[in-house]
């Protein structure tokens, strides 16, 4: 069914899980996603980048999402992934998505403000949740010394006033995580998160989560993390299965042959993910 994402988060604050956001770039992914979370009985967000809609068409992969999301027997909601501006996000809203994110994270506090406040005031016009971000995550290839770390990490005080002055729904924090893979073992600020968490009353996101060990995901849900943003994993098994695939059958030439053991590994993949948010048998 398909649901806003507000509804969604609002539960998993309640009762102490996270929902899984995975993103999608086609119908073979959105398949493996929504599988899983019928697999596992999850609520799930399916995500949907700029660069993913100007890929497969605006009026193609909102509506194909759509309609997985309706046939689904577990609520599904769309979600608008670090939406770059204000043009996009209408786009995106004509399209039918019920979340929203706008990034504008990389701009001067004042100007994040601004640019999130004006996407709300359009966004719950229309009953559609909100999630901004304060802090910056940094890139997979990027070597952080400490001083560093420490200044691209949200503040928690920041946080605060951030919810207060652009009033969106969802907050998406940044604790030593990153997009992409990482290099090394990722250490999460536990204890920079708890601040947060203890500050802050709407739902908290953590994005950049492939890659970062079950062991800090569970830690990172029991402190409050309510959604899980999960890209690059998926990505990865797709690919090196069909790679695996492709070198065994190099006369293999159906399609649906080919891409049906990467859908497979992808499913593999989000349901995982799903016991370990511990939103498994949430729908």
């Amino acid at each position: 069914m398909l649901v806003t994402s507000k509804e969604l988060l609002l539960d998993a604050q309640k009762h102490g899980y996270a929902v899984g956001a995975f993103n999608t770039n086609d119908l073979e992914i959105t398949h493996a996603i929504v599988r899983a979370a019928e697999a596992k009985k999850a609520p799930i967000l399916v995500q949907i980048s700029s660069g993913a809609m100007k890929y497969a068409g605006v009026e193609f992969l909102p509506m194909i999402v759509a309609k997985a999301a309706r046939l689904a027997s577990v609520p599904v909601a769309i979600h608008l992934d670090h939406g770059p501006d204000f043009a996009t996000v209408m786009k995106a809203l004509r399209a039918g998505f019920t979340s929203i994110m706008r990034d504008a994270s990389k701009l001067p506090y004042e100007d994040n403000v601004a640019e999130v406040r004006k996407v709300v005031e359009a966004c719950h016009a229309l009953d559609v949740p909100v999630e901004a971000e304060i802090g910056r995550l940094g890139g997979a290839e990027e070597h952080v010394v400490v001083s560093e770390r420490e200044a691209s990490m949200s503040d928690p005080e920041e946080c605060v006033r951030f919810v207060e002055d652009a009033g969106f729904d969802f907050l998406a924090v940044a604790i030593g995580n990153a997009h992409g893979f990482y290099k090394g073992e990722p250490k999460l600020d536990f204890d920079r998160l708890a601040a947060i968490r203890d500050k802050v009353s709407v739902p908290l996101v953590l994005h950049g989560a492939s890659g970062i060990p079950d062991h800090q995901i569970t830690k990172a849900v029991e402190l409050g993390i309510c959604k899980i943003n999960i890209d690059t994993e998926i990505r990865n098994a797709f690919i090196r299965t069909i790679q695996k695939f492709v070198a065994e059958n190099p006369d293999q030439i159906d399609p649906r042959k080919v891409f049906g053991p990467g859908i497979e590994a992808m499913q593999t993949v989000v349901e995982h993910k799903i016991e370990i948010f511990k939103s498994a048998g949430r729908a």
